[in-house]
């Protein structure tokens, strides 16, 4: 670590900014990480402390610097198929449940927030090619996005080391990816499957290009939330959603603690929850 000192008026600054730009508030136990990644920023950026870093950072037009920290301070941390029984629950119970319900032809749209680098929403392409006998009849879309431009970089190449793709049977492995020295790279036509979007969750005006989707996945995200912004946060998801769609939080989330706005659905393998078929 740099000799560059952050004070705890500092941190209580910079911890309230950072909480109004997204959502996400750092507790005092955090301390350690956020003066560690903001020295980093501060030497980076060529900024002569925090004072003069903290006055760049809020009033730069382009906003590169502030994309550049929110890059830093946030952790992704995933593999492929990670709580994968919220995936046997998409293919078994939620896709049957929608198509079911549909009036028109349209596609049906899949939502991945946090996309982090990208496990996530290969893994819900992979399950519903092996697992979704209905593929064939309907147009899936595929949108993952998260706050974090580079990891969305990564996201999009797709390269993968051992420990990702772990849970992944040899079979899979050899059926979607190829070998780069001793990374996993996923194949170019899954590649193109997913759309992968820069997209803020504590931003009400960017959420309002997210609509219409039947699923949405946003799993482990909410955790790093304060009360205010969690209800925030739903809200917006519950908006992003049609009637009748659902969203799946992670196993230690719950949305009867943040919102009354969905119900919930019990299935055999998982807890997911619902906006009303009679919402607008």
């Amino acid at each position: 670590m740099s000799d560059i000192q952050i004070s705890e008026d500092d941190f209580l600054k910079f911890r309230e900014f950072f909480y109004r730009k997204t959502g996400i508030l750092f507790e005092p136990s955090k301390r350690y990480f956020v003066d560690k990644r903001l020295a980093e920023r501060i030497q980076a950026s060529g900024s002569e402390g925090f004072r003069d870093y903290f006055t760049k950072v809020r009033f730069q037009v382009s906003g590169e610097e502030l994309q550049a920290l929110i890059n830093a301070m946030t952790v992704n941390e995933t593999y492929f198929m990670r709580e994968a029984y919220q995936f046997d629950c998409l293919v078994e119970h939620l896709l049957e449940d929608i198509v079911e319900q549909r009036t028109d032809a349209g596609p049906i749209r899949l939502w991945s927030l946090p996309s982090s680098s990208g496990e996530e929403p290969y893994g819900i392409a992979i399950h519903l090619l092996e697992r979704w006998a209905r593929l064939d009849d309907w147009d899936v879309q595929i949108i993952s996005s998260d706050i974090d431009t580079e990891i969305l970089a990564q996201a999009r190449t797709g390269l993968y080391s051992a420990r990702a793709v772990h849970h992944l049977s040899p079979a899979l492995l050899a059926k979607y990816f190829r070998r780069v020295g001793d990374r996993y790279q996923i194949s170019e036509t899954l590649r193109e499957v997913v759309e992968f979007t820069q997209a803020n969750l504590a931003d009400p005006f960017q959420m309002r290009h997210y609509r219409d989707f039947d699923v949405i996945f946003c799993r482990n995200l909410l955790i790093y939330f304060d009360d205010l912004s969690r209800k925030q946060a739903a809200e917006s998801l519950y908006d992003a959603l049609r009637p009748g769609g659902f969203l799946c939080l992670g196993h230690s989330e719950s949305m009867s603690r943040i919102s009354s706005l969905f119900r919930i659905r019990k299935f055999p393998q998982a807890i997911v929850y619902q906006k009303p078929r009679e919402a607008r």
